[in-house]
């Protein structure tokens, strides 16, 4: 006889499944909730403890924990010493093994969610007949995922074998499936410890997109989800609602956008190109926060991203529609603005949810991760943003109020356009960046370029201290009347003089802002 071994958590495509295999001559046992199901639905089930001569018991924490059960798993068909064993305690095999695993992470996501109530959710039997099955593909069918039943089921009412190659795979979806399984809870219980960097990284994603190619048309590439709960906005947690699919580019260069968005609670728009912002814009309505965006360079902006943490309304979108650009982002659309846009029927647009207003990028106790030869690289989010009581002036002149608020905006902005790093900005729009130099004073000297006449009164943002007064002196010949910088190098009293010489206000921040 063969014979199915069911116990699932989520119920879907089971009871479909198990009349097909019924009715192809399998006999199915089943547990607890999956039992009553199949039982209801008329399918002939038979109870776990009617094959291992044991009742569930401990509340269900023990009922397929047994040799009948993992006998009959494990066993070899063409081991004849297996199969001896097997008849001389009464052990039946078992051919099927559908199995997936108590709602760990359903769980911890709920709101509320106690210690207690995770821990009871942690599957030790699931577990257990899913790995002792795949172990034993070449003997059981083993099968965690829904979107295998359909084919399985075909394959039994038409009596054709499922392939060794096919088991096979089976067999690695089933340790994906655990290994997830047992990162999400390491990563929960770690979590409650306070250890934030233990002595091993469990990290689990699952597939949320495969991409056409990487980041260059050689390249292989897939986009994996988290299975951290993230609070705020995420391209994985993103609507999108017309355009072709993102490429690897994209999503870097939209994660870049919603990182800096994220700093903002005023209205503000940000135009991201090859991940630096080329153009952000704060004011008092979202339209006009695009259109300082739009006009800091509308040369860098065609081809680029523009994000905004408004909904982007119809006479907006049309504007928008004037220019090249590869996404559209923003927490939601107007029926109209969504009309507009569908006229860019290439256009990604992405709609990002409610924001959490918090101006501060990042997901709480998330780790920023990056891959090296060999290894990760591990850390807090940068997630720090500076207070005005927390400047320092260090020069004879202060900042002015108008100035003052220029200098924190531009700060907020310099701390994601990659090192070196400065930024030229004005009554709440940037007016020049200079990206990712070798040395301060040629990223200086590209961002009062780019800024030309517009640079005479705005302020200076630096993402790291100046190791010489070269800096202030470029910033002087451009007009810069105020500059925020963290401060900290042995020459500071080097540029501290330039400026007062040059009249420009200089304030400390204390922190730098490295991004590389």
């Amino acid at each position: 006889m063969t014979r199915a071994l069911m116990s699932v958590s989520d119920k879907a495509g089971i009871v479909d499944l198990a009349n097909i295999l019924a009715a192809s001559g399998v006999e199915i046992v089943s547990t607890g909730g999956t039992y009553r199901t199949l039982r209801d639905a008329g399918i002939a089930v038979q109870e776990v403890s009617d094959v291992t001569g044991f009742p569930e018991m401990m509340d269900g924490r023990v009922k397929t924990l047994h040799p009948k059960i993992h006998g009959g798993l494990l066993a070899q068909r063409d081991n004849a010493e297996h199969m001896r064993v097997a008849q001389e305690h009464g052990i039946g095999m078992i051919d099927y093994v559908v199995v997936n695993l108590y709602p760990f992470a359903q769980t911890i996501a709920k709101p509320g969610a106690t210690v207690e109530e995770a821990i009871e959710n942690i599957d030790i039997g699931g577990p257990a007949m899913l790995r002792s099955a795949a172990k034993n593909y070449r003997h059981v069918i083993v099968l965690t995922d829904p979107a295998d039943y359909g084919w399985i089921a075909q394959r039994a009412a038409a009596g054709i074998p499922v392939t060794e190659e096919e088991r096979f795979r089976l067999a690695a979806k089933v340790f994906r499936h655990s290994a997830a399984y047992d990162a999400r809870i390491a990563e929960y219980l770690t979590r409650l410890t306070g250890e934030q960097f233990a002595d091993s990284l469990t990290l689990t994603f699952s597939k949320a997109q495969a991409l056409r190619y990487g980041e260059n048309p050689h390249q292989k590439a897939a986009f994996y989800r988290s299975s951290q709960v993230t609070p705020q906005p995420s391209l994985v947690g993103a609507r999108q609602l017309q355009g072709k699919e993102l490429s690897y580019n994209n999503i870097q260069d939209a994660d870049a956008a919603l990182a800096l968005l994220l700093e903002f609670t005023e209205p503000a728009a940000v135009a991201v190109k090859h991940m630096n912002p080329c153009g952000v814009g704060v004011a008092k309505t979202v339209n006009e926060a695009f259109a300082r965006a739009y006009a800091a360079d509308p040369i860098s902006i065609f081809g680029g991203i523009v994000a905004c943490n408004r909904e982007i309304d119809e006479e907006m979108a049309g504007r928008l529609t004037e220019l090249f650009l590869e996404i559209v982002m923003a927490p939601s659309f107007s029926d109209g603005a969504l009309a507009a846009l569908a006229k860019k029927k290439n256009v990604r647009v992405l709609a990002l949810g409610d924001f959490a207003q918090s101006g501060n990028s990042g997901a709480s106790g998330a780790l920023a991760i990056k891959s090296v030869s060999g290894g990760l690289l591990a850390q807090d989010q940068d997630r720090h943003i500076v207070a005005e009581d927390e400047l320092q002036v260090v020069t004879q002149g202060s900042p002015s109020k108008e100035e003052l608020a220029d200098l924190l905006f531009a700060w907020k902005v310099v701390k994601h356009v990659k090192s070196n790093a400065i930024v030229l900005a004005k009554d709440g729009q940037t007016v020049g960046i200079g990206a990712g130099q070798m040395n301060r004073v040629g990223a200086a000297r590209i961002a009062a370029e780019q800024a030309g006449e517009r640079a005479v009164g705005c302020v200076l943002a630096s993402d790291a201290f100046f190791p010489l007064p070269d800096t202030v002196e470029v910033a002087a010949l451009a007009g810069v009347k105020a500059i925020i910088q963290p401060g900290g190098s042995i020459k500071d009293e080097q540029s501290i003089a330039a400026a007062n010489e040059n009249g420009i206000a200089m304030v400390f921040t204390g922190i730098r802002h490295f991004r590389h």
